[in-house]
This record gives C-alpha cells, sequence and structure tokens, in this order.
C-alpha cells in the first residue's frame, strides 16, 4: 500500500496578513484538513489569507476544489481576499482555471499585492443582556442609512436582532458585533465566547429566531474559534432593490 504523506499546516502574521504554509499530499482524504486551516485563518479576519502550497503534493487534483469553495466563502464573509502560491507548473495551471481565484509564483509576489481598500465597517460591543437585540437592530439601521442601503433595512434589523438576541440568551458571554458593505454583500456577524453551534428550530426561543435569519439571509453560517465563535449572515446588494 501506498504511503500518504500526511498534511499539515503552519500560520504566521506578517503584517495585517495572515500567511498559510500547508505541506504533505493534496487528496479528498485531506482536503477537509485544508479546508478547516482555511476556516481557522478566515475567522480571524485579516487584511488576506496567503496560503503558500510549494510543499504540497496534489495527489488527486479534483481535490483542489476545496480552493474555489475556500475562495467563495472568503469573498461571501468576512470579505478578505484569497491569495494562493504555487510553484509547480501543474498545480498553477490547474488554479489559474478558475479566473476567481488569485495565484501567485512566490509569497513574496503575494505578500506585496497591494492592500484591499478596506470595506466601511460598523462594529460595536453588546452585554449579554435583553437589549442587546435592539442595540443590534438600531447598529444596522445605522449601516443601510450611512450606505445608502433603505431596501436592506428590515431583513439587515432582522438579522442583527436575532444573532445578537442568540448569543445574549445561550451564549451569556459578551458579544461583537460587525457591519461591513463590499460591492456584493452586505454582511453581518456576532461572535460571542461560546464554542457550541447554534441549532435552528431546536430552541423555542432563538432557535425560530435562527430559522428566520437562514430564511432572510443570501447565506449564513457558523465558525468556531478557540475562544468561541463567530455567526455570520450576508444580504445581497443588488437582488433586494426594487
Amino acid at each position: 500500500m501506498r504511503h500518504v504523506a500526511p498534511l499539515t499546516y503552519e500560520q504566521q502574521q506578517i503584517g495585517d496578513r495572515l500567511l498559510v504554509r500547508l505541506s504533505g499530499e493534496l487528496s479528498l482524504a485531506s482536503a477537509p484538513a485544508v479546508r478547516a486551516a482555511l476556516l481557522k485563518a478566515l475567522v480571524e479576519q485579516p487584511g488576506a489569507v496567503v496560503v503558500d502550497l510549494t510543499e504540497v503534493r496534489v495527489r488527486q487534483p479534483s481535490a483542489m476544489a476545496v480552493f474555489t469553495a475556500i475562495g467563495r466563502q472568503a469573498a461571501m464573509w468576512p470579505g478578505t481576499p484569497l491569495l494562493l502560491c504555487a510553484r509547480d507548473e501543474q498545480t498553477t495551471r490547474a488554479l489559474a482555471m478558475n479566473r476567481s481565484l488569485q495565484v501567485f509564483a512566490t509569497v513574496e509576489q503575494a505578500l506585496s499585492v497591494p492592500a484591499r481598500r478596506r470595506t466601511a465597517l460598523i462594529s460595536d460591543t453588546l452585554l449579554p443582556v435583553a437589549e442587546a437585540e435592539a442595540r443590534a437592530r438600531e447598529l444596522a439601521a445605522d449601516a443601510c442609512d450611512r450606505w445608502r442601503l433603505p431596501h436592506l433595512v428590515g431583513p439587515a434589523c432582522l438579522i442583527a436582532g436575532e444573532l445578537a438576541a442568540n448569543a445574549a440568551v445561550h451564549a451569556g458571554t459578551l458579544a461583537a458585533i460587525r457591519l461591513s458593505v463590499g460591492p456584493r454583500y452586505l454582511l453581518i456577524s456576532v461572535q460571542d465566547g461560546s464554542t457550541d453551534k447554534p441549532r435552528p428550530g431546536e430552541a423555542p426561543d432563538t432557535g425560530r429566531g435562527l430559522l428566520l435569519v437562514a430564511a432572510t439571509a443570501h447565506r449564513w453560517g457558523c465558525h468556531l474559534r478557540d475562544d468561541g465563535k463567530v455567526v455570520w449572515a450576508s444580504l445581497r446588494i443588488r437582488d433586494a432593490r426594487p
């Protein structure tokens, strides 16, 4: 039986960017580990995630679809550029087939890419009290007004309020709410100190609220951190216009 080298990774903060070095063999079996490592990097919300693939050997080309999926996730939330570095010609050519992926020959080239103009951002810290929901709705309304998105006031307030209520009731910790807008999406996220994943529909109070979030948002999800989790949702800017 052929020995399969384990795939490992390490992270390094370089300025406002997070460098993720992968090494080992990429296959359908190891792709979930790659996905988990890159999602963990995205949760930190750096200026960019630079992925070094120079020590990766692609065992199954179909496994490279993981980078397309993560690239879409990064664009959806938190709007972080994903910059891939590959030295192998075959790997580079396969990645370049997806025009949405940015591929570079060296880590140095990726790190030297000019920083993307930061998206408009509104954030605050919420206490684990009943008033957190009202404060979150207030921030969402203010964000839509400031960014001239009156058609998103209703859904944004609903999502922000439900995510804040979920954090207050189930996490019971301080929560950081973050609203940002990019060319295509309005992004709303709430980070709390609990590692328990939300379960839509199971809890009689906020479980139903999360079902509303799922029905209202273009996409939503939850990413675990070492110190808690981030629950996020996105709203399309253009699709919601009259």
